[in-house]
């Protein structure tokens, strides 16, 4: 299926599957109930899963494949912001210049500054993508303010001489993104007996250039070009020794890796057009980092699952706080259900990236693959367990 082996179309049927039926995986839990908390089948919190997941996918090209461990990726990620709200402000509120000039930039901006990174490798080309990453934050919290706005943030307003479109609206206020007409904000709610399942337009255009970007993710893991891109990771200095340049494979990759980062900030000023400095910090690097190793570096649906697991952690445990564990906990005595709280507090609000960093540790210390590694060794021990119940002497029949 679309020139690929069985096992990798598997792998993009499921997660095509989860991405179209997100808004039912998501809300398991009836809207009356007390488990409520746990559904993320919102909206704006989907829209972050799957653009997440695009930036993951897009450093898991360069880190997965060549080794390279850039913690300077933030930048194209706000680079693609700034750009496709500048295309909002100019031209029109339509998605798709906006999302093309972004990747555009964005893949510029990677090519420059992996031009000068991959100069070195190991721990100081790590240095030197951070390097450029706080000098990019630096420009646009202060320098550049005429093209970013500074601390405030760049984005929209009445004043904008948008070329092909209005910048008023009918009801006198500021124009919304959309797609040949199909406003992002759109939203469907439907109510099934106690629970509500909402279908966001802007959430289906996310997921739909989710499948792509992983399908031409799975096309370069299979191709020669991914074959040299793991050679470079395996031993580079063994490929230099044969006559083989490896410098415009990983530059290659670099430029690839920043456009899907582009694309995720293209498509993050798409759903809300608004672009800050902060999307440049070092933490949103680091942010990525953590989303390919937790779901498997090197898998090609690891850094989805990675993605999806910390938005998650992020959105769903941080909101959390007394009142709900009291709720939580109502059952038993005064005494205890104080305790209880007292216990779990630090691991759950502002204190829920204490849970995700035990998290990862354990990932880390117990499943160096992430949880792709996780999910295979589950799947060994049930296929373990069925071929023992068939050779069992129970489940043998008798010769005749």
């Amino acid at each position: 299926m679309f020139g690929l082996e069985k096992k990798d179309a598997t792998l993009l049927l499921i997660v095509a599957v989860l991405t179209m039926c997100a808004p039912f995986i998501l809300n398991p839990f009836p809207s009356d109930s007390g488990l409520a908390q746990f559904n993320a089948g919102y909206p704006d919190l989907m829209q972050r899963f799957v653009i997440f997941g695009i930036f993951a996918i897009g450093f898991n090209i360069l880190f997965g494949l060549t080794g390279y461990l850039s913690f300077g990726h933030a930048a194209f990620l706000g680079v693609g912001s700034y750009s496709a709200v500048w295309m909002f402000k100019l031209l029109s509120m339509n998605v798709i210049p906006a999302i093309l000039l972004s990747v555009i930039v964005a893949g510029a901006f990677a090519l420059i500054i992996g031009f000068v990174s991959l100069r070195r490798s190991g721990i100081y080309f790590s240095i030197l993508t951070l390097a450029f990453a706080q000098m990019s934050f630096a420009l646009a919290y202060s320098v550049l303010t005429p093209i970013t706005n500074g601390e405030t943030g760049l984005q929209l307003s009445l004043n904008d001489p948008r070329i092909l479109g209005t910048s008023i609206s009918a009801d006198g206020g500021i124009p919304v993104t959309q797609l040949f007409g199909i406003e992002m904000r759109s939203t469907y709610a439907m109510d099934v007996g106690p629970w509500l399942f909402q279908f966001n337009a802007g959430y289906y255009l996310c997921a739909i250039l989710l499948l792509l970007a992983f399908y031409l993710s799975i096309r370069i893991f299979r191709s020669p070009f991914g074959l040299m891109l793991r050679a470079v990771k395996s031993n580079q200095q063994r490929m230099n020794y044969t006559g083989l340049n490896a410098r415009p494979y990983t530059l290659a990759a670099f430029v690839i890796s920043g456009m899907y980062a582009g694309l995720a900030g293209g498509l993050l000023a798409s759903m809300d057009p608004l672009a800050g400095a902060e999307r440049m910090q070092w933490t949103a690097s680091g942010e990525v980092v953590l989303m390919t190793i937790l779901g498997g570096a090197g898998t090609l649906i690891g850094p989805v699952l990675g993605a999806g697991f910390i938005k998650y952690f992020e959105n769903i445990f941080s909101k959390i706080n007394d009142n709900v564990l009291h709720q939580w906990f109502a059952f038993m005595p005064d005494g205890l259900e104080d305790f209880m709280v007292t216990i779990v507090h630090p691991f759950v609000g502002k204190g829920w990236s204490l849970t995700l960093g035990l998290m990862f540790m354990a990932v880390v210390i117990f499943l160096p693959g992430g949880l792709v590694e996780g999910g295979q060794k589950i799947g060994k021990l049930f296929r373990r367990k069925k071929a023992a119940e068939d050779t069992s002497p129970a489940a043998k029949t008798p010769a005749e």
